[in-house]
């Protein structure tokens, strides 16, 4: 109606209809006529009559303001309309109020999940493990001391009284964060920032993280401790958890490490300095600044004289406390390269206490002490050596993960991944066996040619053909690729993985038959204990595991090879030792091994088992830079020999004879060298020969030969070239 009463309004005069128009409404029908059509085509309208029905257009007018108004309103926001807006402040407020419930129900459920009430009752810190050899000998500790908590209905008044005094003076009267404290605190520095409520939510649920929202956090954590707990129940988790400094944490473990005191004897000048202790405890260690924790002590005294625990001749009456430190077990080292390893494993198993473990793992410490004695007396020059024994079960009994842990504690053992050279060709070989190729057959033992991969024989040493046992026990790299590309990359790694092998391995890339997948020397040990006891995968463990039970031996996957299959591996592995690459790991036993190097001489390893005992040992540089000249067949075998001969009593037995070749591994040439052939040694221009007579040593100068017959050892000068043999 408003809308057409803009132009009932004007003159009625001068329109073009005649008398009884509204002026300006026929130009307004006019405009409401479609823009595009036609004049012409269009029949004559009918002209308005001289009498227009005005309430009919009112009502099409009025119902286009409905129109618009209803679009309008559907176009509001849903927090703009009218609906909310006819909402009384009762219901408002009872919606505010649900709202404010839900919320708190989700807080109340995060809460539960980050922060359950049950963590302030387990140690902040790990309590201390003490591992032992299998023998009860104590190799490692390691983790904080801690004690029983403490109970505040137990403790003297005055043991509570100082640590209210300094850390949180309105304990009792706050909801958990205290802002008069606060401010107190940033005025005078007496008492901390934060309050005891606050220092629990910190130590036991929260990071080490200085930010807003820790802070935030911690507050929302306070109050929902303070909701759930009472005050004595949180001082009590508060005392029982705190560090003291010196590894200590709890106040029993405190009072007895400074004072060999129970904390329900303490004195009020030891609780004083117990006290002062929380603020800095390295800083302020009793054990070594005594003086600082002393001006500690006095500070807290005297706020417990102005709070009125004491009276000022009481504090002066109060004499120092005397220290009485007695050290328990100090001989025994807090890490070693097996301790690391197995500690991890050991707190997986234990629940959370206060109490102090010992767990007996399967180290013999024999075994252990030969280890170290054997790579100490290794010429490793500026390498590094790492060795690892196992059962072959996968009992893990001695362990060397380098040189010396105090100036390196990375374990080559465990985390080094480096290449193993052809000790990776024992699987391509098994590979082979087990798709029907024997130990008898022959492949081709030529030079590489074609393609893009071209690896090489020792010293340019290759044949027509060549039987799997000799081009395994001679470590033939053509013959390894030839048979790796015979049985196909995809049954080499099957193969591989099977034995526990997790390294990554490219399908298709012909050098894996030579050993490029960096592994573990822990994981290549393994897999070789695997073919020792033809069952695996072998997991390598530290402690002692009981007999499987049936469901366990039911749901624990398990393989092994066919009678032949071990067999015949068994044979190349001897081969390798007794008559091949490996023959400086020669005992008189039935051994058996694979020795492997890598390119420029950057990895040495022998990897092989004997008697019970699975033993893996590489020789490097951890910087990765080449060696000089030290093969897996040189300083690795000769170790794995010393410690097997010890570790299997073997001590009084003949030595090995000499090798007449370095180990040819890996990518690159072998060093095989044939009996007759002269070995250079040193850098002198000596060379020994090695015949079916005798050896022949000719140093720089005059030659020697060294003969030993049926009349004993024979040193003569060796027979000139032009001479015939005897």
């Amino acid at each position: 109606m408003a809308f057409f009463d803009r132009f009932w309004k004007g003159s009625r005069s001068g329109s073009p209809e005649g008398a009884g128009t509204p002026a300006g409404f026929y130009p307004l029908y006019e405009s409401m006529r479609p823009l595009d059509e036609d004049e012409d085509d269009l029949p004559a309208r009918p002209r308005p009559s001289a009498t227009p029905d005005f309430d009919a257009w009112d009502a099409k007018l009025a119902g286009i303001d409905e129109a618009l108004e209803v679009e309008e309103k559907r176009r509001l926001r849903w927090w703009q309309r009218d609906y909310w807006r006819q909402r009384g402040k009762l219901w408002w407020t009872g919606r505010g109020i649900l709202a404010a419930l839900a919320m708190f129900a989700v807080l109340v459920g995060w809460l539960a999940v980050t922060a359950p009430l049950s963590k302030s009752l387990e140690p902040i810190a790990p309590p201390q493990v003490t591992l032992l050899a299998s023998d009860g000998t104590p190799i490692a500790r390691q983790g904080a001391i801690v004690e029983a908590p403490v109970k505040l209905s137990e403790l003297p008044p005055h043991v509570a009284q100082a640590f209210i005094a300094i850390e949180d003076r309105r304990f009792y009267s706050h909801w958990g964060v205290d802002p008069r404290g606060i401010a107190r605190a940033a005025l005078t520095g007496v008492g901390g920032g934060s309050t005891i409520t606050q220092q629990l939510a910190k130590f036991t649920f929260l990071t080490p993280e200085q930010s807003l929202s820790r802070k935030a956090r911690e507050a929302l954590i306070a109050f929902w401790l303070e909701f759930w707990l009472t005050k004595d129940e949180i001082l009590e988790r508060y005392l029982s958890n705190a560090y003291f400094g010196d590894n200590q944490y709890g106040l029993r473990a405190a009072s007895l490490h400074y004072f060999y005191r129970q904390p329900e004897n303490l004195k009020p000048e030891q609780a004083a300095m117990l006290a002062g202790l929380l603020q800095a405890p390295s800083r302020y260690a009793p054990t070594k600044h005594y003086d600082r924790a002393k001006a500690r002590m006095d500070l807290v005294i005297g706020a417990m004289v102005e709070e009125g625990y004491l009276t000022r001749a009481q504090a002066r009456a109060l004499p120092d406390p005397r220290l009485d430190v007695r050290l328990r077990d100090d001989d025994v080292p807090t890490g070693t390269y097996f301790a690391d390893w197995a500690l991890p494993q050991a707190r997986e198993g234990l629940e959370a206490s206060y109490s102090r473990q010992v767990i007996t793992t399967t180290l013999d410490s024999r075994l252990q002490s030969l280890a170290g004695r054997v790579v100490a007396r290794a010429p490793l020059g500026s390498a590094q050596v790492a060795l690892v024994a196992m059962r072959r079960n996968g009992e893990v009994v001695a362990m060397v993960g380098g040189r010396d842990y105090a100036k390196s504690p990375f374990n080559r053992v465990t985390q080094a991944r480096r290449q193993p050279g052809s000790t990776f060709k024992t699987f391509v070989y098994l590979t082979a066996l087990e798709n029907g190729w024997e130990p008898d057959d022959t492949i081709p033992n030529t030079e590489i040619t074609q393609g893009s991969y071209r690896p090489k024989n020792a010293a340019g040493r290759y044949s027509d053909q060549i039987t799997l046992e000799d081009a395994f026990a001679r470590s033939s790299n053509v013959a390894a690729v030839r048979l790796f590309q015979a049985v196909g990359s995809e049954k080499v790694i099957r193969t591989a993985r099977k034995l526990g092998i997790t390294a990554p391995m490219t399908e298709g890339d012909p050098s894996l038959a030579l050993g490029t997948s960096a592994m573990t020397l822990m994981e290549l040990t393994a897999a070789y204990a695997g073919i020792a006891a033809n069952d695996f995968p072998v997991e390598p463990h530290p402690f002692p595991r009981g007999e499987q039970s049936w469901w366990e031996w039911l749901t624990t996957p398990s393989d092994s090879f066919s009678g032949r299959t071990h067999e015949d591996i068994e044979t190349m592995l001897r081969a390798a030792i007794n008559r091949g690459t490996g023959r400086n790991a020669v005992l008189p036993i039935a051994n058996y091994g694979k020795t492997g190097t890598t390119q420029d001489y950057r990895d040495a390893l022998f990897v092989g088992y004997a008697g019970d005992l699975v033993v893996g040992v590489w020789v490097g540089k951890d910087d990765n830079t080449p060696m000089k000249g030290v093969t897996g067949g040189s300083t690795p075998a000769r170790i794995w020999r010393d410690f097997m001969r010890g570790a299997l009593k073997l001590e009084s037995a003949p030595a090995a004879r000499p090798s007449a070749s370095p180990d040819p591994e890996g990518p690159v040439q072998p060093l095989d060298i044939e009996e007759g052939a002269a070995i250079p040694v040193g850098q002198n221009g000596a060379s020994l020969r090695i015949d079916g007579g005798g050896v022949t040593l000719s140093p720089d100068g005059v030659p020697v030969e060294v003969r030993i017959g049926e009349d004993g050892l024979v040193v003569q000068p060796a027979p000139s070239p032009s001479a015939s043999p005897p």
